[in-house]
């Protein structure tokens, strides 16, 4: 706790109040609309809880391969959330000297060009890694 003495109040450590002190903390980056047309709530992402939810929804529906919510379903969860447990880092992270948690488990050959779910063709990676992976090779983002 931090007591103010002009104030006669105390605050707790992690409040504004710190700042007084001299105490060096980063701000949290400012909060922008939502990019979603018509809103106008704030949010420090793209889109605001609510709408992020309406895109994925849209994106699954409108951008993303029909077949590919077939290939996804229920048993590919239990796949998926059984090679996470045996593989809990991210392996790129890992190469990297870091160690991050691994949130998906990336197909190393797509199943739509003959890759399967077996585990020889799974890779653990955390989301950023992921995405940066299919970002780079123009897949979506």
């Amino acid at each position: 706790m931090v007591k103010l003495a002009e104030y006669g109040r105390a605050y707790p450590h992690n409040s504004g109040a710190s700042f007084l002190f001299g105490e060096a903390h980063m701000p949290y980056k400012a909060k922008k609309p939502c990019a979603h047309s018509g809103c106008r709530a704030l949010t420090s992402g793209r889109f605001c809880e609510a709408n992020a939810k309406l895109e994925n929804k849209r994106y699954n529906n409108h951008r993303r391969d029909p077949d590919s919510n077939k290939r996804y379903g229920r048993a590919w969860k239990k796949i998926q959330t059984a090679f996470l447990s045996a593989n809990p880092l991210c392996t790129l992270c890992k190469e990297a000297g870091q160690l991050t948690p691994a949130t998906t488990a990336h197909h190393k050959r797509k199943i739509n060009e003959g890759g399967t779910n077996d585990w020889e063709n799974l890779e653990a990676l955390c989301q950023n890694c992921h995405s940066r992976f299919h970002a780079e090779q123009g897949d979506y983002f």
